[in-house]
Formats: structure tokens, sequence, C-alpha cells
């Protein structure tokens, strides 16, 4: 049974406690023990009649001798000689933490600028760390392209399949639809505002080979292959893997980084390639199921009204796209620590990183040519 006794030993209290003291017993005492008052006097702690004790006991009356103040550091002062009783007040005073300051949901003009502030350093740190990466792996790719039988070329032809050829019936498909659906819009607007459906031709040649094909090809690879190589890398991270290369002597970079890049540098222009087709084929598809505008006449027109400088706009922006997808996907992939959220966290940042530094440089390309009139 549960129970204690209070007594006065000159200028010192003594709270001898009996019996069990849990978390299954504490609760009846709880009231009864606070208005005695034993914050505000010295305590020493009977433990020679005591059977049991809990974390929940312990801190009970840890709190309770100290009036309340969840900081404090000093276990209490025990009498007598108990197996388990000095461990479990040394417990409880090692991982008491300081109390909790709510966040004042608030809005204030300070909070305000100070998540912007954060965000900002927050971004530069990042900026920078992601450019030390870009260095470091540029770097370690020229050196290895000047010594190609050190390149891991199994691996090369594995990342270029798995990224590129089976990426292939994905992005054919998903271009050929994105295609038919600027003819259809094209040849809404034009007949509407020229009267001329034929221009659907220059709309969907100029768009599809400057733009959509090389941008719907980056956005995919962002959204399936940024994702896949972070997992990959990011397994092998917590699996402990890339410690046991460090280990062995080789460099994370040699051995995983540079065949993806040189995979996607290979692959990305390819499937750029076929996105572009794709897209014309779909607007010509349109064209000459609901407009009535034949094959030849939709190729001779493109062939006549949109030069072939267009079609090589697209594609120049292939291999920085690809090694858009392959940094960024590998970054964050070594980043991964030991448990399984921190790989979806890392898996959720590369998608998204990916998809922006794709739209940025699409954005500094696309302006880059007004400038150059090309």
């Amino acid at each position: 049974m549960t129970a204690y006794d209070v007594s006065e030993d000159g200028t010192e209290t003594v709270l001898a406690i009996r019996g069990d003291w849990t978390i299954d017993t504490i609760g009846r005492l709880e009231r009864e023990m606070e208005r005695l008052g034993l914050g505000k006097k010295s305590v020493h702690v009977d433990v020679t009649q005591l059977n049991k004790i809990d974390t929940a006991g312990a801190f009970f009356l840890q709190q309770l001798i100290a009036d309340g103040d969840e900081t404090s550091r000093e276990p209490v002062r025990l009498i007598g000689e108990h197996s388990q009783a000095a461990t479990v007040f040394r417990l409880v005073v090692e991982n008491a933490e300081a109390p909790t300051i709510l966040d004042d949901d608030r809005f204030t003009l300070i909070g305000f600028l100070a998540q912007i502030g954060e965000a900002g350093v927050e971004f530069g740190k990042e900026a920078i760390d992601t450019l030390g990466f870009i260095g470091r792996s540029a770097a370690t790719t020229v050196r290895l392209l000047f010594t190609p039988h050190k390149i891991r070329w199994t691996s090369v032809f594995s990342v270029m399949e798995e990224a590129g050829l089976n990426a292939t019936p994905i992005v054919v498909f998903l271009s050929f639809f994105v295609g038919m659906v600027i003819a259809f819009i094209g040849a809404t607007i034009l007949q509407q505002t020229v009267g001329a459906t034929v221009f659907t031709i220059d709309l969907v040649g100029w768009s599809v080979l400057r733009e959509f094909g090389v941008i719907l090809t980056g956005i995919l690879l962002a959204g399936r292959t940024n994702s896949s190589f972070t997992a990959q890398i990011g397994s092998m991270k917590m699996r402990q893997e890339i410690d046991a290369m460090r280990t062995l002597g080789l460099d994370p970079i040699e051995v995983l980084v540079v065949p993806r890049i040189i995979a996607m540098m290979l692959m990305t222009p390819f499937l750029t390639f076929a996105a572009t087709i794709a897209g014309i084929f779909g607007g010509l598809f349109v064209s000459w199921v609901a407009l009535d505008i034949s094959p030849i006449l939709f190729l001779t027109r493109m062939q006549e009204m949109i030069p072939i400088r267009n079609f090589w706009v697209g594609m120049s922006k292939a291999p920085v796209i690809a090694l858009i997808v392959a940094i960024i996907s590998c970054r964050q992939g070594l980043l991964v620590q030991g448990d399984v959220q921190s790989l979806g966290k890392a898996t959720t940042a590369s998608v998204v990183h990916a998809i922006f530094l794709i739209i940025v440089a699409d954005a500094v390309f696309a302006m880059l040519y007004l400038e150059l009139d090309i």
C-alpha cells in the first residue's frame, strides 16, 4: 500500500515513503501531498520502507519537493538504501526538459520579417552547398572523361536503360497529347481572332520545338528519375554502404554521381528529340482529323515557315536539364540520414528543387535567346 509520513528532524523535513510509488498508485495522493507545501522546506526522502518506484513516482516527488520547478537539476536527497531509487531519481533529473514555450500564433511584423530572414539564410546556405556539389561533381566528371578506363561503364549503361529507354514511352505518350491540346486550343483561338486555322501549324511547331518538347522531358525526368536516384542513393546511405565505400578508399562522387551524370547527358537529348517528334505528330493528328489539314500540308508548311534553328534551340537546353536532374537527385540522396523520414523528405526536396531549377533554366534560356534574336 502506498503511504507516507512527514516528520521534522531539526531544521530538516523527512518524508518517509512506503509501499509502491508507481504510475498506478500515486494519483490518489497528488492533491493531498501538494497541500503539504514541501517545496518550501529542505526535504530528505526516506526510502527504507519503499517497495517499488518508477519514473512517474520519482518525477512526482522530484517536482513536489522542487515546488514545481521543472528545470531543477538537483535530485532529491535520500535516506536509507534502495536498489532502484537513486538510479530512478538520477534518470528523471538527467532527462528533465525545460518547459516548452508555446509560439504565439498571432501575426506580427517582427515575426513575419524574422521568417523571411530565416528563409533567406536557409536559401543562401542551400545555394552555396549546391554550387559546391556541382563544382565537385563537374571536376570529377571532367577528370574521369580524360581517363575513360576509370569510368564504371556498366553503371552508365544500366542508368541509361533505366532512366532513358524505360522513360521513353511515357515521355512520347504525354508529349503526343500535349501536342494535341496545343493544336486544339490554337485552332479555336485562331479561328475566332484571325479566321485562319492554318496558322495552328506554326503555333504547334514553334511551341513544341522551342519549349514544350524539352520542358515536358525535364519535368517528367524530375518526377520519375529524380525520385528514383534519390531513393537509391538514400537507401545506400541508410544502410551505411556509402560509409563502407569511403572506408575502402572509393569516392562516392566517382562511383555513384558520375555514371548518372554521363548517362543523363547521353539520354536526355534523345528523350527531348522523341518528345519533340511526338508533340509535332500530336498536332498533326488533330490538324488532320479536326481541321482537315493534310499531313503533307502540315509538314510542308512547318518546313517553310519554321526555321530549323528552333529545333536546335530546344535541343540546346537538354544537357542543362540533364545536369540539373542528375546533380540535384544525387545530392539529395547523399544528404539522407539514418531514418526513413529523412529519405522521404530528401525525395520530395529532390523533385521540387529539380522542377524549380528546370523552369528557372528555361526562363534564362528564353531571355538569352531573345536578346540574341535567335
